[in-house]
This record gives C-alpha cells, sequence and structure tokens, in this order.
C-alpha cells in the first residue's frame, strides 16, 4: 500500500463518520484561531510600541526644565547658585542639534485668571455668579499628538495654531465638581482666560488683563506641564507676550521671563535617552524621562505574549486529546475494516499510515480553516482598537498577520495532530487480523 492508497483510505474514514469529524476539525479551528488572534495582537502590541520607542514618542520624551545649577555661555548674567535657569532659543537649536535627539517640542505656560463655566447654564463654582481662579495656560504644539505625553478622557485636542480652542485636566473637573466619567460635561462649553499683567503699582488688574474666551473641545491629562488648561503654543505665546510687556516679569506673579517654561525633547530610541539626557546636562538643564516605566512596559509585553501564547498552545492541546480520543474511537468501530485490509495483505506500517494520515488531515483542514478565522479575528480586533485609538487623537495601529505566523498556525496543527494520532495508529496496527475480523 503507497502513501496514495492510504490517503484515500483516511479521507473515506473521515467522510464515513462524518459528524464526529466535523466536531474533531472545530476543535482543532478554535484552537488554531485563538493562538492566531492572540498571537496577532500581541505581536502588533509589541511592534507599535517598538515602533513608538525607535521613532521616538512620549514613551522616548525627555522633560527639560528650566533649572540648572550648571551656568554656560547662554546667558551673560550668571544667576545666583539654584536659581531658575531660563531656556534660551539657542540652547533650544543646541538641544534640537544633538545627534540623539528626534525634534524638540516648546512648552509655554502662562499664569492665567480663570472664569469657568458650569455646564446646564449656571456659571461659577459658589453661588449663582462665576467665581475666577487663578492657574496656568500650557500650551505646546498639537501637530504630531502621537509624540506627546497627553491622553484623552473626552473630546478631542485642540487644532493645531488655534486660538480659540482648549483642552482642560481633571483639576478643572474637580473646580467644577464634575466627576471623571461626566467629563463630556464640559466639552462644548467655552472658558473665559485672562492673561495678567503687573502694572507699576505692583497690582494685577484683571479688566486691563488680555481676555480670550476659547471653547473646551476635550479633557486630557496631559504631563507636558503644570497647568489645568492645554492650548496651542500659540495662544499661550499670545498670552505671554502681553503678561511680559507688564513691570517686573518673573517677580512676585511668576510671570516667566523666557519664551520657554520648559521643552519636550523626544529622543530617536530607547538606546538614545541616556545619552541625550547627558548631552542636554552638559548645555545646563535638568531632564527627566520615564526610563524605568519603558522597561517595565517592555517587561509586561514580554509576559503578555507568554501568557497569550500558552493559552493558545493549551487549546490546541486540548484540542489535539480530541483527536486522539476521536482516533481511538474509530480503532474500535473499524476493527473489521483493519481485519479485512491486514486479510488482504495490508502490513501493520500501511494501517499505522492510514490512521496517521487521517489524524494529519483533521489537523490540516482544521488548522487551515481556524488560521484564516483568527487572521479574520485579528483584523476585527485591529479595526475596534483602530477607531479607539483615533478617537482619542492618538495614531492609528495596523494589525499585520505575517505569513510566517499563518504557516505556523497550519504545519502546528498538523504536526500536533499527527501526535495525537500516534497512539490509535500503533493500536490499530498491532490489531490481529483473525481477532479484528473475528470481532468485526
Amino acid at each position: 500500500m503507497n502513501w496514495r492508497d492510504a490517503a484515500g483510505l483516511a479521507w473515506s474514514g473521515v467522510g464515513r463518520r462524518f459528524g464526529r469529524s466535523v466536531l474533531t476539525i472545530f476543535s482543532v479551528a478554535l484552537a488554531a484561531a485563538l493562538l492566531t488572534a492572540l498571537l496577532a495582537v500581541a505581536g502588533t502590541a509589541r511592534t507599535r510600541v517598538l515602533a513608538q520607542l525607535t521613532r521616538g514618542g512620549p514613551l522616548a520624551g525627555i522633560r527639560v526644565e528650566a533649572a540648572a545649577p550648571n551656568f554656560s555661555e547662554l546667558q551673560s548674567d550668571d544667576p545666583a547658585p539654584g536659581a531658575p535657569r531660563a531656556i534660551t532659543t539657542e540652547a533650544v537649536d543646541r538641544i534640537a542639534s544633538l545627534p540623539e535627539v528626534e525634534s524638540v517640542l516648546p512648552v509655554v505656560s502662562v499664569p492665567e485668571l480663570v472664569l469657568p463655566t458650569v455646564p446646564g447654564g449656571a456659571s461659577g463654582t459658589d453661588g449663582p455668579g462665576p467665581r475666577p481662579f487663578a492657574d496656568a495656560l500650557v500650551g505646546v504644539s498639537v501637530r504630531d499628538p502621537a509624540v506627546l505625553p497627553v491622553s484623552l478622557v473626552a473630546g478631542r485636542l485642540p487644532t493645531a495654531g488655534s486660538l480659540r480652542e482648549v483642552c482642560v485636566t481633571e483639576a478643572y473637573l474637580n473646580r467644577l465638581h464634575i466627576s471623571t466619567a461626566q467629563a463630556d460635561r464640559v466639552v462644548g462649553t467655552h472658558i473665559a482666560l485672562a492673561a495678567p499683567r503687573v502694572f507699576p503699582e505692583l497690582a494685577v488688574d484683571p479688566d486691563r488683563g488680555l481676555w480670550v474666551k476659547p471653547e473646551i473641545v476635550g479633557v486630557v491629562v496631559q504631563d507636558a506641564g503644570t497647568g489645568a488648561i492645554l492650548g496651542s503654543v500659540q495662544l499661550a505665546r499670545q498670552q505671554l507676550a502681553f503678561a511680559q510687556a507688564g513691570l517686573d516679569p518673573g517677580g512676585d506673579f511668576a510671570i516667566p521671563s523666557s519664551p520657554y517654561s520648559g521643552l519636550l525633547v523626544v529622543a530617536k530610541g530607547l538606546n538614545q535617552i541616556g545619552p541625550a539626557r547627558v548631552r542636554i546636562a552638559d548645555i545646563g538643564y535638568s531632564t527627566s524621562a520615564p526610563e524605568d516605566l519603558i522597561q517595565s512596559v517592555l517587561r509586561y509585553l514580554h509576559v503578555v505574549e507568554i501568557v497569550l501564547s500558552g493559552i493558545g498552545v493549551i487549546a490546541l492541546l486540548i484540542a489535539s486529546l480530541g483527536i486522539c480520543g476521536a482516533m481511538l474511537a474509530a480503532v474500535r468501530e473499524r476493527r473489521r475494516e483493519i481485519g479485512v485490509l491486514k486479510a488482504i495483505g495490508a502490513r501493520d506500517r500501511d494501517v499505522r499510515h492510514v490512521f496517521l494520515v487521517e489524524a494529519g488531515l483533521i489537523g490540516f483542514i482544521g488548522g487551515t480553516i481556524g488560521t484564516l478565522a483568527g487572521w479574520v479575528m485579528a483584523r476585527i480586533l485591529g479595526g475596534a482598537v483602530n477607531r479607539y485609538l483615533t478617537q482619542q487623537g492618538l495614531a492609528g495601529v495596523r494589525v499585520s498577520v505575517p505569513l510566517l505566523l499563518l504557516a505556523a498556525g497550519v504545519v502546528g496543527s498538523t504536526a500536533l495532530a499527527l501526535v495525537a494520532g500516534v497512539l490509535p495508529a500503533q493500536r490499530a496496527a498491532r490489531l490481529p487480523a483473525r481477532e479484528a475480523v473475528a470481532e468485526g
């Protein structure tokens, strides 16, 4: 008996027990689909994080603060030891030219007098009228949200360069006694902001401040700077220019004298963060970066991959046990057929080949169907995740399923099915022809 004859007998065996074969194939397909989908999702998540680290992004960001004990030629008048050091345009250019740096985003923070609007028509937080409070407007470039340490809670980010749109943080919600779960309530309302100007009598006159009334378009959690309001860097610069035109900027009223309150430096990759921080420190500025967080993220991603892979492998093992049980039942039911084959000259290895081919056929069909189903599931999950990321103002993600993974799903399912069919095939091969025919 050649392999072609064995394949024909195996196929006829599958067809004669169609119901059982379908259930067995379904169990293999379900396991293969689960494993393929889990590995595809886990691989895409890891690839996305690594891509962000490779090309820069929030995880590869470095915060530069306007304070450092090191004084260099960037300032003509050296400040007293321990005093804040202004970030100059020259310093920004030097940092941007560092070989480890992908980009530099300026952060402009301006003290503001804030008049909130309570959703629903009533203004203020206490009493019938508005209750102003002092806070800060943090201005950043929102042209590339993917590199900002900003996460959306509700709404969207301001349009790049807009002077009429801002986002607020949870600190603003707390002022209005609104929970984070109800963040949507403030989206679409307006907020009045006044940049203070100090006059010769060392007083701030809000009636002569630079008032703007932008629309709140989103609620965010941000780590770009300290302030309850997040807007475009153009809006912050407009407000800062007005405030700096007063008396004694940077004095008792904390009006900054520098055009920058900080910088967001995006490194070219994870391995470039350390060298970039050293070079920035040499220029004279202190820095902070989430390097420990990055390592933790990568470790957790590896753990997730192991867990998801383990779940898929367990599912395949359970499916292989189902194949083994189905094949053992087939051996018991086909004892007469086995006896007839041996009576007409089939050898033990020929009978073994028939059952191994049948097991491999079930595994191949189930693995093929399951792998394709897993690919479809991964694409569906990827579409849902992509919509969520887009709604959050982040770069979308495209789930990619490598051909190697698809091939591994089919080959792995077939191999496990063959392993599961070894015991039934061996039992069928050892069955004596006389006893098989007699019992049949």
